[in-house]
């Protein structure tokens, strides 16, 4: 499988010509990322993780793309379709601790809510995707899949609702093989070489091997 890294969370699975992506934010080439897509996952409602417009024009120009997401995301992706009933039904409710297939990909979700960002910010759905019992997408939270050994873990490097040592047990905890960031366009390179340093560092010693994979750049997974 070839996983690609856009700007931010935003990330493209690619395998015997089968496409998904994750979270095709506002803050990513959204557009170049839907190209061609099988089908879409997100992990919840917040604009740097879906581009709605986007989306929507994606869905309406491409006849077989599918979209899962938490039912409110799912539900206003459903109201900008307006009388397109042929676009509205192929936006599905993803749930927590659910199993399904989506483009050709074996989907397990996992979570329930977004992290604590604020007492005074409402907390919203959210749910991660572990794909093909390989790639797992937290989306903004650290829930650590159960059940599973994660291969390849997608880590939330920076956020509001994070900090260093958050990130490093979220990576320790899941212990995958190998991780890769998302969640990062906040940091400058300076922030982000004492952030990456540490989850490489402490992650090691754990058995988790860390790279930092710049957006337009892909690996097999």
């Amino acid at each position: 499988m070839k996983l690609t890294k856009y700007t931010h969370a935003c990330v493209r699975l690619q395998k015997e010509g089968h496409v998904l992506v994750i979270d095709p934010g506002t803050f990513s080439e959204s557009k170049e990322a839907l190209a061609g897509a099988h089908a879409v996952l997100v992990t919840h409602e917040h604009n740097d993780h879906i581009d709605r417009p986007a989306v929507i024009a994606a869905l309406r120009e491409n006849t077989t793309l599918e979209v899962h997401a938490p039912a409110g995301v799912a539900a206003s992706l459903r109201e900008d379709a307006g009388s397109d009933e042929a676009v509205a039904a192929r936006v599905h409710t993803a749930e927590p601790g659910t199993e399904f297939d989506a483009g050709g990909f074996n989907v397990r979700t996992y979570g329930g809510q977004h992290a604590l960002i604020h007492a005074q910010i409402p907390v919203v759905a959210n749910v991660g995707y572990l794909v093909d019992s390989n790639v797992f997408h937290p989306g903004d939270s650290f829930v650590v899949p159960d059940g599973i050994q994660v291969k390849t873990l997608l880590v939330p490097i920076h956020a509001p609702w994070s900090k260093v040592s958050e990130v490093v047990d979220f990576v320790v905890s899941v212990r995958a093989p190998r991780a890769f960031p998302v969640h990062d366009r906040l940091l400058n390179e300076l922030g982000r070489g004492a952030v990456e340093a540490h989850v490489a560092r402490i992650g090691s010693r754990y058995g988790t091997s860390y790279e930092s994979i710049a957006p337009g750049g892909s690996v097999d997974v």
